[in-house]
């Protein structure tokens, strides 16, 4: 997943040539929700990420600057990672994940709350999340 690898022209496969593997939206998810996690954070996700691929993906969202280091306020010794403009960019094809998965799978009550809201205005919803996450 370099910042150089394409396999074509197609916007659909550059996009996913970035962010497309099992991880990088879980990654991106987290820190749409935290707005700043570190390592240790996003090993504690349900999902179980193994050590040797978070790594790599959060390498990968780095080098293609979807995701950037920050120093920790508290420890010297950690890392904060936050999404760039380029990754809060990607919220709008979040929130149509999510109500995609909402209409295919069961999914728990409070998150169906939640995309019954975003429904409701779904821009309004959007706008407001990209200007916390851009604070």
């Amino acid at each position: 997943m370099s910042v150089t690898k394409k396999r074509s022209d197609c916007p659909v496969s550059c996009s996913l040539d970035v962010w497309g593997d099992k991880w990088s939206l879980l990654i991106i998810r987290d820190l749409m929700t935290a707005k700043a996690c570190t390592y240790g954070d996003f090993l504690k996700a349900p999902e179980g990420i193994a050590t040797n691929i978070l790594a790599a993906r959060l390498q990968a969202l780095e080098e293609n600057k979807i995701i950037k280091k920050l120093p920790h306020p508290d420890s010297k010794a950690k890392v904060l990672y936050k999404l760039t403009q380029k990754g809060i960019d990607l919220l709008p094809v979040m929130v149509e994940v999510n109500l995609w998965a909402e209409k295919y799978f069961s999914i728990p009550e409070d998150r169906k709350a939640l995309l019954k809201e975003v429904k409701k205005d779904k821009a309004g919803f959007i706008k407001a999340m990209m200007k916390e996450l851009e604070s």
